[in-house]
């Protein structure tokens, strides 16, 4: 197992999609997980079945990403009961559709907030635990949506998805000498129920014919590719972005 005593926090990762795929995949790999999200009961039963599944310890936490309180109160949580911090994937994050024509500001706000606010409120407050030990693995989540634009009403998840990147970049030159890694994953079309909600069963059967693969990838394909940035397998890999889309884009 690869990651045998790491302790990793999962935002977003009580529902059935990337975050919660994720959680499983470090679990594993041998970490204690911590699973944050905003639901009231989901992040306690997800971690329950964690630990009863995988025999390794996992921490459920409600934490509404946007409240720098919560946030902090996630990390302290996890470090009175952990000692620390190793690894924080920022998977949690949110969308409206609505075209900019018509955009109210709170629309503008939210998206913003609970995409590229969130990453910034997590990753500094996990920072002064990684920076104090000398070691730390952030994996930010942002989306193929970035290279290729939307007309269906996404100018600020875009936008928000966008700043991930450049949030990821500067922060890499911040605290790549403290031994710390900030990378970014760049997901394509990733079923799960959240998607379901927002666009006709019809959007995505048309969507897979525009992949070259063929077919909407599932929670595992990120997983994989999170594990390779978190495990001594990705140890040179900093600053960058990983297109993870089936050929939807070549970036």
């Amino acid at each position: 197992m690869r990651l045998e005593g790491k302790i990793a926090i999962v935002t977003g990762a009580a529902g059935a999609g990337i975050g919660q795929g994720v959680s499983w995949r470090l679990a594993r790999e041998g970490a204690n997980v911590v699973v944050s999200d905003a639901h009231p009961k989901r992040p306690f039963e997800v971690a329950d079945k964690i630990k009863a599944e995988t025999g390794k310890d996992a921490l459920g936490v409600v934490c509404d990403v946007t409240k720098k309180d919560q946030v902090d109160n996630m990390v302290k949580k996890t470090i009175e009961k952990f000692g620390r911090v190793d690894i924080l994937i920022n998977n949690a994050g949110g969308n409206k559709l609505e075209q900019l024509v018509d955009l109210d500001e709170d629309v503008w706000d939210f998206v913003i907030d609970v995409n590229l606010k969130a990453t910034y409120l997590c990753c500094k407050a996990v920072l002064p635990s990684m920076i104090e030990q000398k070691y730390g693995k952030i994996v930010n989540l942002s989306s193929s949506i970035i290279y290729v634009g939307s007309e269906d009403g996404e100018v600020p998840y875009t936008a928000a998805k966008a700043g991930i990147v450049g949030l990821t970049r500067s922060l890499c030159r911040e605290v790549a000498k403290h031994n710390i890694s900030v990378n970014c994953i760049a997901p394509g079309l990733i079923m799960n129920e959240f998607l379901l909600k927002i666009y006709p069963k019809e959007y995505f059967d048309d969507f897979e014919k525009t992949i070259p693969m063929g077919r909407s990838g599932e929670p595992s394909d990120i997983a994989g590719a999170v594990m390779f940035l978190v495990s001594d397998d990705g140890s040179y890999m900093n600053g960058q972005t990983l297109s993870v889309s089936g050929g939807w884009t070549f970036n």
